[in-house]
């Protein structure tokens, strides 16, 4: 898989002239390796409206190789929602160009090397360490949820996101729910933010999957799944793996805000190896958050290090 992404990766590179080849292209280690956002704005790196039809096309089908299918088909609705957005506030010229590509240290080398798609409610990371692949942070939102009007009303993304954690939400007893949620009122938005290193320690534990039946848990392992399969199935499998191994009893689901529809809400679901947080607190509760932190692989930390060790010997 490393290959033909590396190969792919190069040859969209080398049909790219000179002016856009920088733009895109950057050191692996250069400074702000780790620094990123999912808020509206510029990014380093090439955007989707310098390019030509063509080039556009390719470039938005390297984004699936970021992906499983169904992750894939979300990422695109991001960008899709993002465009009715714009209309919708009154923009009839907007388009999808906000979106920038980037690809850090060189793809045909023996190296370490990263690439990464960045926008509005849309940031994807891949690493590559040999034949192994990091693909976190990664960040889904939707500003509308559920867009309001037009031609598009009533589209809605990221339903799962909701209707899982409202699911293992329902199936717990009266005790199990006084120790899952715990607020009243959301926080506006993800805990973490976009910070470089996810803190895992600032998200509310709530209640553990040791203290769950074996329905809850299999409704709460569902979610967590949810936000692993975005990714391609070998990197969803060997987190998941990853996950299990270090013990499912210590994950934790967390709550906070009203369990009312339509009232912002906000939670977490916390593990020894990853850490997943979702808010839908702004615009009326219907604008979405949510974000997945693989706290060994980050930024292909964990590959990294054994990567280079194995270098030092």
């Amino acid at each position: 898989m490393t290959d033909s992404m590396g190969e792919r990766i190069a040859t969209f590179l080398d049909d790219l002239d000179a002016t856009q080849r920088a733009q895109v292209t950057v050191d692996f280690d250069t400074p702000d390796h780790k620094e990123w956002t999912y808020l509206p704005g510029d990014r380093p790196g090439l955007k989707l409206a310098d390019l030509t039809v063509e080039q556009r096309e390719v470039a938005l089908s390297l984004l699936d190789l970021a992906c499983s299918v169904d992750g894939a088909m979300t990422a695109r609705g991001i960008m899709d929602v993002e465009l009715i957005r714009r209309r919708l506030a009154g923009d009839p010229g907007a388009s999808d160009d906000r979106y920038f590509f980037r690809v850090l240290g060189d793809p045909r080398g023996d190296g370490p090397w990263a690439w990464r798609v960045s926008g509005h409610h849309l940031v994807l990371h891949v690493t590559v360490v040999g034949d192994e692949i990091a693909a976190t942070p990664q960040f889904f939102g939707a500003e509308p949820a559920v867009v309001p009007d037009g031609p598009h009303r009533g589209l809605r993304l990221l339903p799962y996101e909701e209707e899982l954690a409202r699911a293992v939400l329902a199936r717990l007893d009266a005790k199990q729910r006084a120790a899952a949620v715990t607020a009243d009122v959301a926080p506006n938005d993800i805990l973490t933010r976009h910070d470089p290193i996810a803190d895992p320690t600032v998200v509310p534990q709530g209640v553990s999957y040791g203290q769950l039946d074996g329905r809850q848990r299999d409704l709460l392992g569902r979610l967590i799944r949810l936000y692993l399969g975005r990714a391609p199935a070998a990197v969803a499998d060997a987190a998941w793996r990853d996950a299990v191994d270090a013990g499912l009893d210590h994950v934790t689901f967390a709550w906070a805000g009203p369990l009312e529809r339509g009232q912002g809400h906000y939670y977490a679901v916390r593990g020894p190896t990853f850490l997943v947080e979702y808010d839908n607190t702004q615009d009326n509760a219907n604008h979405i958050h949510s974000v997945w932190r693989d706290l060994r692989r980050d930024w292909g930390d964990d590959l990294l290090a054994a990567h280079y060790a194995t270098a030092h010997h």
